[in-house]
This record gives structure tokens, sequence and C-alpha cells, in this order.
């Protein structure tokens, strides 16, 4: 009985996000898409502030822009790998270049999408996908 009881309870929690990224237009798009879809949703505007929230805060998955202000994602990437945070991430950037994404899977990135070439529905989606929902 004790078992299900906490089944029940972890069934119930809202699966938090953290999406460190600068442009205020596409994380303003990507936390209401979210929250609206029944997510936790948290803003980072740098790549410090990631950091320092990962290291508070216990995440489900990291949306991970690669140009951002303080700390670039790859820098994200890197402290986050050394100080053994588990928290999966996906890069969402517009860099394309095929070396750009095998150094972000290399740093441990699961997913690479294209911002300007993907919509913030599709995003979603994957992270549904993601999480089995």
């Amino acid at each position: 009985m004790y078992f299900c009881v906490i089944k029940l309870i972890n069934m119930n929690k809202k699966i938090k996000i953290l999406i460190a990224e600068d442009e205020r237009a596409i994380a303003g798009a990507l936390n209401l898409k979210l929250n609206h879809e029944g997510f936790e949703p948290s803003v980072a505007s740098n790549g410090k502030e990631a950091v320092d929230l990962l290291k508070k805060e216990k995440f489900d998955l990291l949306i991970l822009d690669l140009v951002m202000p303080q700390l670039d994602g790859f820098g994200v990437l890197a402290e986050i790998k050394e100080k053994g945070i588990k928290t999966p991430v996906m890069v969402a950037s517009n860099l394309s270049q095929t070396e750009d994404i095998l150094k972000a899977k290399e740093l441990g990135a699961f997913d690479f999408f294209i911002k300007s070439d993907t919509p913030v529905s599709e995003i979603v989606e994957k992270i549904k996908k993601y999480f089995k929902l």
C-alpha cells in the first residue's frame, strides 16, 4: 500500500523544465506554452544563471541555448558535467554547423534542434515524447 501511495504522488508531480534562453520572445513563448501544457517551467536569461539554478533546484529537463551572455551553452554543458548534475539537456540553438551539434552531444546533450526551423509547438511535442506523455 505504501508503494502505491508514493507512485500516485509522483505521477501527479509537475515536470520541472529550465529554459536557458537570452532571447526574451523565445523564452516567453516557451514558458507560456509549457505552462499551458501542464509543465512547471522556469527561465534563466544567461548561462551563469542557468548553472546557479541547476545547483539549487532539481529540474527534469534543461532546454539550452548555446549563444548566451556570461556563460555560453557549451560552458553550461561543461560545468554541469563537471559538477555531476544529471539533468537531461535538449539544445535549442540557431548554430547549425555539424561541429556545434557534435560538440553539444559530446558534452551531454541528448537532442539538438535549430530554433529558427522549429516551431514552439514542435518543441513541446518533442518534450512530451521524451517524457512519454
